[in-house]
């Protein structure tokens, strides 16, 4: 099932529309942390460190200390390091200091205790979020818990899949409180995966012609990175485009590894009867990149801009205002300095608040987004948002992104809408690079190129259901 994300403010609404049940949410929240608590324990020597803050999450940690005590597990509460006893080998401390509510920096005496926390050997159980999260950006507020688990309250929370979450909140599950008709309870924000579109994914009939999966251009390969176009024509081959043309500004008449591309002078192939263009890969920025990234954004086709596009766009107010007029989809794929240079901000700004930074980016430019990095953020032209939890720190290497823009040129060529397109790709190219990881290919050493055919595989696993 699709899972929903839920800013902090509007896990505040549904709380204050829930109003006064019983058991109370509290109640709910200490006895759904309690039960995992219990299951992360060891069969003998269950004793448990309880860290309790002075606000809801504390009140949620002194439940979650009731309970185990409750179940004959031996538990030392701690409100400051002076409660701690010092001879004591623990087996779980549960962090319930700071949940959603923080709004600055750790320090003092609870940052002693997030230290303390993350020295220790055990499982640690996060509650709701890692205390020094932010919960809205996944941004570290000066310090905070690893954590090994993290259970979450009503519904999933940007900043334990973004940026810096996904390395402090372990495994996350979600406890939902029984909250699940919730009138108030109304969903933007998504987790990226093939369950929001599996209605309109598309299976080949039988009777079916290369010319129903479309043709797409790949304009980029100047001299010295005609790879990065190749790249993004061989994805976009093996994700199904009927024809793939590469206008490469390097000549080249072929591409031994792809000798099915067809390659063309850029002006021939932007000529030809096309229902997407990728544009970017190794387009460089000179005079007739600019040429010609113009004249795929005056026309009416989709496409996918990344890479050098991004950054003519940056640099360029006639063809942002271009990008901005566009009637078609049109897909940007930056990752956080190609966004830092198009909203004029420094790049510690972007990763600051990722979701914000794209938000902005769909705004000024009509566009479909992803922000690349860890927990890639989406956001679609109409405002829905997406986070991405497939992939890992193997993709960090050369071409990854043109492999990506081949991949959402496919499926753009294919006639899948750009937030289908962009939703379904992004997680898929994940996908991708985590079954090479699985394989032994990674992450150190994993190529953009290893990702293609572990992409075409789960691609084709999830058309036929």
């Amino acid at each position: 099932m699709a899972q929903p994300i839920y800013l902090s403010q509007d896990i505040r609404r549904i709380e204050q529309a829930a109003g006064n049940v019983s058991p109370s949410l509290m109640e709910r929240a200490g006895a759904a942390a309690a039960d995992l608590a219990m299951s992360l324990l060891p069969d003998t020597g269950k004793d448990v460190l309880v860290l309790a803050g002075p606000g809801n999450n504390g009140g949620d940690a002194k439940i979650v200390a009731r309970i185990l005590q409750d179940k004959f597990v031996r538990v030392s509460l701690a409100e400051k390091m002076e409660d701690i006893p010092g001879d004591v080998r623990w087996s779980l401390v549960v962090d319930g200091l700071f949940g959603i509510g923080l709004a600055r920096p750790l320090e003092g005496a609870y940052a002693k205790l997030v230290h303390y926390a993350n020295a220790q050997s055990c499982p640690v159980l996060a509650l709701d979020i890692p205390s020094g999260l932010d919960s809205d950006t996944g941004r570290v507020l000066g310090t905070a818990v690893r954590a090994t688990d993290t259970i979450t309250f009503i519904g999933l929370k940007p900043g334990l899949l973004t940026l810096d979450g996904p390395d402090h909140c372990g495994r996350v599950s979600v406890a939902d409180l029984s909250l699940k008709g919730a009138s108030a309870r109304t969903e933007d924000g998504w987790v990226a995966g093939p369950a929001l579109f599996a209605n309109i994914l598309k299976p080949r009939p039988k009777n079916f012609h290369k010319g129903m999966s479309g043709s797409l251009a790949v304009i980029g390969g100047a001299a010295g990175m005609g790879g990065a176009a190749l790249l993004a024509g061989r994805a976009a081959l093996k994700l199904g485009a009927g024809r793939v043309y590469v206008g490469l500004l390097e000549e080249l008449s072929l591409d031994p590894g792809a000798p099915e591309l067809m390659l063309r002078h850029p002006d021939d192939a932007l000529g030809l009867d096309l229902d997407a263009i990728v544009i970017g890969p190794g387009l460089g920025q000179g005079e007739r990149a600019e040429t010609l990234l113009g004249a795929v954004l005056a026309s009416d086709i989709a496409c996918v801009l990344d890479a050098d596009a991004l950054n003519l766009i940056a640099g360029n107010e006639d063809l942002r205002k271009a990008c901005a007029r566009r009637a078609a989809d049109t897909l940007l794929t930056p990752h956080p300095a190609e966004a830092a240079r198009l909203l004029a901000l420094k790049t510690s700004d972007v990763q600051a608040d990722r979701l914000g930074a794209a938000r902005n980016l769909r705004g000024n430019l009509n566009a479909h987004v992803v922000l690349k990095g860890s927990g890639s953020i989406i956001v679609a032209r109409d405002g829905h948002w997406f986070i991405n939890t497939s992939g890992n720190p193997g993709m960090a290497s050369a071409g990854m992104g043109d492999v990506l823009s081949g991949i959402l040129g496919a499926l753009l060529a294919q006639k899948y809408t750009g937030e289908a397109a962009l939703v379904l790709g992004v997680h898929l190219h994940g996908c991708a690079a985590d079954e090479c990881v699985r394989s032994g290919a990674g992450p150190v050493g994993l190529t953009a190129g290893e990702s293609i055919d572990p992409a075409r595989r789960i691609w084709n696993s999830w058309l036929a259901g």
